[in-house]
């Protein structure tokens, strides 16, 4: 039972992290591994798994998310949305591959969604970019890479 609680709540931190929401799920994920108790491999995928749900729903929100543009309570200026809408046109859905990144990663799959990125070749870029970055936390907390 202290499997499945761990490993549940490991795709709950990752899928929250991946949203819009501020959380952290990599410590949680180095903590688990570095305990030696659970599957590195099942953790990596778990926690890709999480995070790439949550990166859909922003996906999803910003496929939606035009339509409240005019509305006092909306967060994004006209001016804002312009900018993100360029810079996601200067380097494509490419971009996608950044999406791991603090700070830019989840506004960038909110903008994929606003832009009608298709959810295929969202998947592919955002499982990717996501996975790596999971493997390369699991080889720090492994010892085998260092954080410089």
């Amino acid at each position: 039972m202290a499997d499945l609680t761990a490993y549940t709540g490991l795709f709950l931190a990752a899928l929250l992290a991946a949203t819009l929401f501020p959380a952290q799920s990599e410590v949680g994920l180095a903590t688990l591994i570095m305990s030696g108790d659970y599957s590195i491999s099942l953790l990596i995928i778990i926690a890709t798994l999480g995070n790439v749900l949550g990166s859909v729903v922003n996906w999803l929100m910003g496929r939606g998310v035009e339509r409240f543009a005019n509305r006092k309570w909306f967060p994004i200026s006209p001016a804002q949305m312009a900018k993100a809408k360029r810079r996601y046109h200067r380097y494509g859905r490419w971009s996608l591959l950044m999406s791991w990144a603090p700070l830019i990663g989840d506004p960038l799959t909110l903008v994929a969604g606003v832009l009608r990125e298709p959810l295929g070749s969202f998947l592919v870029l955002v499982t990717l970019a996501k996975g790596v970055r999971y493997a390369v936390v699991a080889l720090i907390a492994l010892g085998v890479m260092e954080w410089t």
